[in-house]
């Protein structure tokens, strides 16, 4: 029966597809993706201009203070 509902849940949404009409588009599909294209390599190369700033200065060591109301708890042990 489960087979029975599924094909024809197929054979009808297959019917239905071939009958509707498309969106229309606001410019050529091959537009579209060179536009979308170029967004994407304006967003890599911002990513990539800022790739760096995570190593501009020396880490600073954080203090384990234990009366911190959620207290870090990467702090291996030393607030204990």
């Amino acid at each position: 029966m489960l087979a029975t509902l599924i094909s024809t849940a197929v054979n009808v949404t297959g019917q239905a597809v071939g009958h509707e009409e498309r969106a229309p588009l606001i410019a050529e599909p091959w537009v579209i993706g060179v536009v979308m294209f170029a967004i994407f390599v304006a967003l890599m190369f911002t990513t990539m201009a800022f790739k760096s700033l995570g190593r501009r200065h020396e880490p600073v060591e954080e203090h384990a203070d234990p009366h911190r109301q959620h207290p870090n708890k990467h702090d291996r042990g030393q607030g204990h």
